[in-house]
């Protein structure tokens, strides 16, 4: 039983292996070896974050193993808790419509005269996922909030959910993919929605198109839908 785990379990009063099956059902893939489940349990201490309050979880990566993934819950919190933070403000920049087109995150810390200061563009960040098309002011401050904090405090590790899927879908980045990377946009979309909808896209799909995407992909796709279902 690794220090990791024993660590972790402390911190929720719950027995090791009450953890570990607790973590296993929910917040990350039933696949995990014991080598990943260690490194992502490492993670979260690393930055003191609770999984099963969800503000660390773990995703399936294309390349293998599992990426730490922290909600925008996590980033608050361990922004928050750094000694050194003493604010942060936000500057929209909007067109001659009234639509947002940047954010801007300023970061003060006590221990700097200058405010660390960041601008993420819509143009550059927007998504085709759903929270992107309702909420798409919320999603892009929630874009200014992580960058800014990984300059300001050198957070390394981890990443937001956005942002992993953004990496993953790298890979479909050819002329010659653009179907199936149009295809996992459209089961993304799904996903969004919750495990129901995206068992019903997953089952409307051909066995050419569902070796396309990948039983990895495909273990992602239904782990974010799982999500969303709690949420």
């Amino acid at each position: 039983m690794s220090k990791a785990l024993t660590t972790a379990a402390a911190r929720v009063e719950l027995s090791p292996v009450e953890f570990a099956q607790t973590l296993k059902n929910t917040v990350v893939p039933g696949n995990i070896t014991n080598e990943q489940f260690t490194a992502f349990l490492m993670v979260a201490n690393e930055y003191n974050l609770n999984p099963i309050t969800k503000e660390i979880y773990a995703f399936p990566s294309q390349r293998g193993g599992i990426q730490p993934i922290v909600s925008i819950d996590g980033w608050l919190k361990i922004i928050n808790r750094h000694e050194q933070f003493d604010g942060l403000i936000f500057e929209d920049q909007l067109d001659d419509s009234g639509n947002i087109v940047a954010v801007t995150a300023k970061i003060y810390r006590k221990d700097r005269t200058h405010p660390i200061v960041v601008t993420e563009y819509m143009s550059e960040c927007k998504g085709n996922t759903d929270p992107w098309k309702r909420f798409p002011a919320r999603m892009l401050r929630h874009k200014a909030t992580i960058q800014c904090a990984r300059y300001a405090f050198g957070f390394s590790g981890i990443v937001d959910e956005d942002e992993h899927q953004r990496t993953e879908r790298a890979v479909y980045g050819s002329d010659s993919a653009q179907e199936s990377h149009d295809l996992l946009g459209k089961l993304e979309q799904e996903a969004q929605k919750g495990t129901a909808a995206y068992s019903a896209a997953w089952q409307g799909l051909t066995a050419q198109q569902r070796k396309d995407i990948g039983a990895v992909e495909h273990n992602r796709l239904k782990t974010l839908a799982l999500y969303r279902d709690w949420e």
